[in-house]
């Protein structure tokens, strides 16, 4: 899920990165500037907690954004299921492959590449009548393909999460590339395209720079949640209490 287009009409004064509003957010708390850029990325429920922006008035995001977003993970298969359907959600909405994610399960083994990596033709053909997922060829074909390379790179590094949260940057890092370099949550970062560049080089499908960052902000390895949001500083807790899994 790539979280670039807020529901507001107002932008971030051009200059601040996503670095500068992270990392500046205690320092600059008295600063009316700052706290405009950081406040239009806020939206408060009924309950009164503020929370990012993109959670909009949607159930569904808000108890996503309040229990997974962010939370650090370590789960082979969780962490495989994100990849998935981080690749199965490209020119589609979050919100839709959310609501769907029990189906995938489902049809999928529950994400378990060691099965996944098993599929055949039968399969492919099953998966592409089942109406309760998307029924895209080459997204159905990319996760059986990436379950294969799942294996091997817990061949290599003994689990998936090992090599993964190798790629959990020490700071928050800039948005690169084309695209609002104003906007406080970058889509690609240094990290998401040598992330997305080494799989590639691995044999994996549909996981892109932009999505390889999704992916880091989703399983924890950066915490995108905003300053003001309140569950900002829980995730942060659960982060700095995490163990990244090793061999």
């Amino acid at each position: 899920m790539s979280l670039r287009d807020p529901p507001y009409s107002g932008r971030a004064t051009r200059g601040d990165s996503s670095a500068d509003i992270l990392k500046s957010s205690q320092k600059h708390e008295n600063n009316p500037r700052m706290n405009d850029a950081i406040n239009q990325y806020l939206v408060t429920g009924e309950d009164g907690i503020p929370r990012c922006w993109w959670v909009g008035d949607h159930e569904d995001y808000r108890e996503y954004h309040d229990t997974e977003w962010g939370r650090p993970v370590d789960d082979d298969f969780r962490l495989f299921e994100k990849i998935c359907l981080e690749g199965f959600q490209s020119g589609l909405s979050w919100l839709t492959i959310l609501r769907k994610r029990d189906n995938f399960r489902s049809a999928f083994a529950d994400f378990n590449f060691n099965k996944v990596a098993t599929f055949k033709a039968a399969d492919v053909k099953r998966l592409l009548q089942d109406a309760g997922i998307v029924r895209h060829r080459g997204k159905i074909e990319a996760t059986i393909n990436n379950a294969q390379r799942a294996i091997e790179v817990v061949d290599q590094f003994g689990s998936l999460g090992a090599y993964l949260w190798q790629y959990s940057p020490a700071s928050p890092e800039p948005h690169i590339g084309k695209g609002d370099h104003a906007h406080p949550i970058p889509a690609v970062t240094e990290t998401s395209k040598s992330l997305s560049q080494d799989l590639k080089q691995r044999g994996w499908k549909f996981f892109g720079p932009t999505t390889a960052y999704a992916f880091m902000q989703a399983m924890g390895l950066v915490n995108d949640h905003m300053p003001g949001c309140g569950v900002r500083d829980e995730t942060e807790r659960q982060r700095s209490k995490f163990r990244r899994p090793s061999r």
